[in-house]
């Protein structure tokens, strides 16, 4: 889904004690941020294996509407996803329209990597009826 960023440190150099708060505050403050942080970082983590492995699952969605040429959005489905996850946000005590604005950034990715599989799909389907050499690959990872 996304393209690794050589800026961010890796698993190996990252340092979860690192703050610009060290040595400006008591240590026992300090102990306690340090402690909900790490929470925090475990929270984090959990996240991006979630996602990564909704976008697995939704890029299985895209190869079978790529192959059965369906369309890479379906306004009903996300209309009614958006309208659970507002109600699950609010149970939940999360604010609905940051929910929302994130299940549509999500959506918005889904669609764009649906439409590259369709492209990338329709592409091999023509080379092979031309007897070309069909594209390497879908234009998404395969952890996308």
């Amino acid at each position: 889904m996304t393209e690794q960023n050589q800026t961010h440190p890796d698993a190996a150099s990252y340092d979860p004690g690192a703050s610009s708060l060290a040595g400006q505050v008591d240590p026992a403050v300090m102990a306690e941020l340090l402690s909900i942080r790490s929470s925090i970082d475990n929270i984090d983590a959990t996240l991006v294996y979630l996602l990564a492995e909704r976008f697995k699952a939704t890029q299985k969605v895209g190869f079978l509407k790529a192959a059965h040429k369906l369309p890479a959005g379906d306004p009903g489905r996300e209309t009614a996803q958006i309208a659970r996850l507002r109600r699950l946000a609010a149970e939940a005590h999360l604010d609905p329209a940051f929910a929302e604005k994130f299940l549509n950034f999500i959506i918005g990715e889904v669609i764009r990597h649906h439409e590259a599989i369709a492209e990338d799909h329709e592409a091999a389907a023509q080379a092979k009826g031309s007897g070309r050499a069909a594209p390497a690959g879908p234009a998404v990872s395969a952890d996308a």
